[in-house]
């Protein structure tokens, strides 16, 4: 299976959430069963999308759309953000994420940090991240160490990982 990894689009747009929203949704439904509550919201996709210093990638194997990250991009810093990564639900453990990722690295090589975070029941996002992609993790959140970025109403809690993946040592003066 081979993944071209490209730019998300406008006419991507609607496809890519949807297919978002799917795999986060079910995510979490593999861990506490049926949830009625739409785990990852449209306004949170958006939040992210509009960001300054934000892009949207899409994995495509055989012409359809099989993942998507959106990152986020300080190019001062060089501290930058994966805000979100999927796969959709049923092509998993085929190597589209570890491509894409992969992919958006060598798109910005000029990286110090990446970061992101994930909840601590995504069981197969840790192991991703830190088997997979060399991610470590840095820091748990939970109701005495509260991440002040996070959404009150986020689904799962106050239970969060986040990783970094140092690329380039920073160095202090």
């Amino acid at each position: 299976m081979k993944a071209i990894v490209l730019p998300v689009k406008e006419k991507d747009l609607s496809q890519f959430k949807k297919d978002m929203q799917e795999a986060f949704q079910k995510g979490a439904e593999n861990e506490f069963g049926k949830i009625n509550e739409e785990i990852l919201k449209d306004k949170d996709i958006e939040k992210s999308l509009n960001k300054e210093g934000s892009a949207a990638f899409k994995a495509v194997v055989d012409g359809e759309i099989l993942g998507g990250a959106i990152v986020n991009i300080d190019e001062k810093t060089q501290r930058n953000h994966l805000d979100f990564l999927y796969v959709k639900y049923g092509s998993q453990s085929k190597g589209i994420g570890k491509k894409l990722w992969n992919e958006i690295e060598l798109i910005y090589p000029e990286t110090k940090v990446w970061e992101t975070f994930t909840p601590y029941f995504e069981k197969r996002n840790i192991h991703f991240y830190i088997d997979c992609l060399g991610f470590h993790a840095v820091e748990f959140y939970d109701s005495h160490n509260k991440d002040p970025n996070s959404p009150d109403d986020m689904i799962g809690g106050d239970y969060f990982f986040r990783f970094e993946k140092i690329v380039k040592p920073i160095r202090v003066k």
